[in-house]
C-alpha cells in the first residue's frame, strides 16, 4: 500500500509517500519517481471520480499500485507533456494495465513508446468530470512541450508545466534561440495570462506559484536560462 499523505507540500522524494491536494472539484494526487526525481501527477473529478494521470515516468508498478488504491478503473486519459524518456519509461506498461487511451502534442509523438490516441494542440480541452483541462503549447525545451491548465471550482488556476517552468527558471534548452522560444512562451502564455496565486505543479522537484516566480523574469532573461 502507497501511503497518501494529505498534508500536501509539494516536496516529495522517489520512493517516499504521495502527497495529496483537494481542490474545489478536484483531487491533485503527486508521486516521484526513478532516479531523475520525476513527478507523476492523478489529477481526479471530485464529481465523477475520472482521473488524467500526467507522465506515467517511472516505477510502473508503484504507479499502478497508486491508481489502484486511489482510482480504480477511473484512469480515463494518460497524457505525456513532452518527449524525453525519463518522462514516460512507465508508459508502456502503464497504458496495457489500465487500458486507457494516450495523448501528447504531435510534434513529440514519434518520440513516444506508445503512439498517442489523441493529439493534443494548443488550445484544445480534456473533460475532466465538470471540470476541464486546458492544452498550452510551450516550445523550447522541446517542439512539442505542453503544459494543462485546470481551472478549479473557486476559479483559482493549476498548472501542470512538464519541463517548462521550474521554481527559479524555465526548462534546459540547448540553444539561445530555444530559451529565447520557451520565455516568450512561458511568459505571454502563463505570466501574462494567469494570476500570482496559479499553482505550479512541475515535472520534477517542488511546487511553486506564478506570483513566487514572477519578479524573476527579468533576470532570467538576462542571464539566458
Amino acid at each position: 500500500m502507497i501511503t497518501v499523505d494529505r498534508l500536501y507540500t509539494g516536496q516529495l522524494t522517489p520512493g517516499g509517500d504521495a502527497q495529496q491536494r483537494e481542490v474545489p472539484g478536484a483531487r491533485i494526487i503527486k508521486i516521484a519517481v526513478g532516479p531523475m526525481n520525476n513527478n507523476t501527477y492523478l489529477v481526479q473529478s471530485t464529481a465523477t471520480g475520472a482521473v488524467v494521470l500526467i507522465d506515467a515516468a517511472n516505477e510502473a508498478p508503484r504507479l499502478l499500485e497508486l491508481a489502484t488504491q486511489e482510482a480504480p478503473g477511473q484512469v480515463e486519459l494518460i497524457v505525456t507533456t513532452h518527449q524525453h524518456p525519463d518522462h514516460w519509461q512507465a508508459l508502456t506498461e502503464v497504458t496495457t494495465a489500465v487500458g486507457a487511451p494516450t495523448a501528447a502534442h504531435p510534434l513529440d509523438a514519434g518520440a513516444l513508446p506508445v503512439a498517442p490516441d489523441r493529439l493534443l494542440a494548443d488550445g484544445d480541452t480534456v473533460p475532466l468530470g465538470e471540470l476541464v483541462l486546458e492544452v498550452i503549447h510551450l516550445r523550447g525545451h522541446t517542439p512539442g512541450s505542453i503544459a494543462l491548465a485546470l481551472v478549479d471550482g473557486a476559479r483559482r488556476t493549476h498548472l501542470f508545466t512538464g519541463d517548462s517552468l521550474f521554481p527559479g527558471g524555465v526548462g534546459k534548452t540547448h540553444s539561445p534561440a530555444d530559451f529565447d522560444t520557451l520565455f516568450t512562451d512561458v511568459t505571454t502564455k502563463l505570466f501574462d495570462r494567469f494570476p500570482d496565486d496559479t499553482a505550479v505543479y512541475p515535472g520534477h522537484g517542488a511546487d511553486t506559484t506564478l506570483g513566487a516566480e514572477r519578479a524573476q523574469l527579468a533576470e532570467w532573461r538576462a542571464r539566458g536560462w
